[in-house]
């Protein structure tokens, strides 16, 4: 066993299936009630089975870690891609982002300080939609003098509009798989 495996602790609600997935009547599955969920940490995709009786509110925060027990979910059945995610998942998945992205600005900001070139002819900030090479330099520039220290710093001192926007863009576009480098989400 790899211990070196990371799982999420905590996962925001992007659905919840009380009677299970949709056509499990119809084709004899057991039904089981079902959470689509999104990782506070690497933001895995994931499905598990309620605990019978659970409530659950869009955008919830949930306890799904292996430390204390759960209190909603019974077990995890397992990481799920973005075209598994059902129509109402997927339209609450930008704003579940924006909030992990704005709870979690100083990792985020990090990667503005810290990243490094991926290939000898590009660089990690040129994989942020709307960076190209002219705010490249501009962010080098900048964090070389001072890194940056909040989404506003990075916004009043390279021009980006939003930064805080930009890395979410590029959240979700790892998701939905439109991209060949991941630099926020874990690879599986």
């Amino acid at each position: 066993m790899n211990s070196d495996k990371k799982y999420e602790e905590y996962t925001y609600v992007l659905d919840h299936l009380p009677l299970g997935k949709p056509g499990a009547i119809k084709t004899g599955f057991k039904i089981e009630p079902i959470v689509q969920l999104i990782g506070e940490d690497y933001f895995t995709l994931l499905e598990a089975e309620a605990i019978k009786g659970s409530t659950f509110e869009l955008r919830e925060s949930v306890y799904v870690g292996k430390a204390m027990p759960r209190e909603k979910i019974s077990h995890i059945t397992g990481r799920i891609n973005y075209n598994d995610l059902t129509s109402t998942a997927k339209s609450e998945l930008p704003f579940i982002i924006e909030k992990i992205v704005a709870n979690q600005e100083e990792k985020n900001v990090q990667f503005f300080n810290e990243a490094q070139a991926v290939t000898p002819r590009m660089h990690a900030l040129e994989l942020l939609p709307g960076i190209g090479k002219k705010y490249m330099w501009t962010i080098l520039e900048q964090r070389e003098r001072k890194p940056f220290d909040s989404f506003k710093d990075i916004q009043e001192r390279t021009g980006i509009s939003n930064p805080a926007k930009v890395v979410c863009k590029r959240i979700l576009d790892e998701l939905i798989g439109a991209s060949k480098h991941r630099i926020f989400i874990r690879s599986f």
